[in-house]
């Protein structure tokens, strides 16, 4: 377990990272100019949709919140009977950390303004999130075979919801990167296509970290991280 929560800790403070790196942090619409004032607002078309992809990723991180805090209220009855979770899970997060690298890698060929590396880029995280979700798909046929179907208790159904709202939107992901693939196909502007990497890099790596989160809650992890956290601040406020 605690070998779990480690890796876990780890793949979120590396995606806590690349996000940071991504600058959803940052207002668009309020530039500095060179004197150290506030230019006028950009009216550069990726003002808009940096700003409409913080928004979306604002409202699913809300949904999975949601759902996670339904599972650790859920989790205290008393008829809650833990569920392991399948091998698979393991090589379909390697997957997905893939898919985020892959599009790292395009989005630096983007910046270099290396077209034929970018569609390589693009083209490897598509395949990389299509077997994910293969993977995760076994993951489910892997649990049917053991007897843990959706209706096979609340822990089972909270696996099969969690995990399959994360597949939607991995699904939705996909469409984007198909549209970013049709953007290089058609040679389209070199800026164009560098928004599209960036902004998909940077909701492939939010998916990451939804995911990583899902699986401290699922492997029964995430009871012992909030406890360590409750330590610390209990700690300090000792202090």
């Amino acid at each position: 377990m605690s070998a779990i929560l480690g890796f876990i800790a780890i793949l979120t403070l590396i995606v806590g990272w690349w996000l940071s790196r991504q600058g959803l942090a940052a207002k668009p619409w309020l530039q500095v100019d060179q004197a150290g004032g506030v230019a006028a607002p950009n009216p550069a078309p990726y003002a808009p949709a940096q700003v409409g992809l913080g928004v979306f990723l604002a409202v699913v991180g809300s949904l999975f919140a949601l759902l996670i805090t339904g599972y650790l209220l859920r989790s205290e009855g008393l008829d809650w009977r833990d569920m392991p979770l399948p091998w698979i899970v393991w090589p379909n997060t390697l997957a997905l950390v893939g898919t985020g690298l892959a599009l790292e890698w395009a989005l630096r060929a983007a910046n270099r303004g290396d077209k034929g590396a970018v569609r390589t880029g693009v083209l490897a995280a598509i395949g990389l999130a299509l077997l994910f979700l293969v993977g995760q798909f076994v993951a489910w046929r892997m649990l049917a075979a053991t007897g843990n179907f959706v209706n096979s208790g609340p822990a089972d159904s909270f696996f099969y919801l969690m995990t399959a709202a994360h597949g939607l939107h991995v699904i939705g992901g996909m469409f984007a990167l198909a549209g970013t693939f049709e953007r290089i196909r058609r040679n389209e502007l070199a800026e164009r296509i560098k928004l599209s990497v960036e902004l998909s890099a940077t909701y492939w790596l939010f998916m990451l970290l939804i995911w990583a989160l899902l699986l401290g809650v699922l492997s029964g992890s995430a009871g012992e991280f909030l406890a360590f956290c409750g330590q610390i601040l209990s700690q300090g406020g000792m202090r």
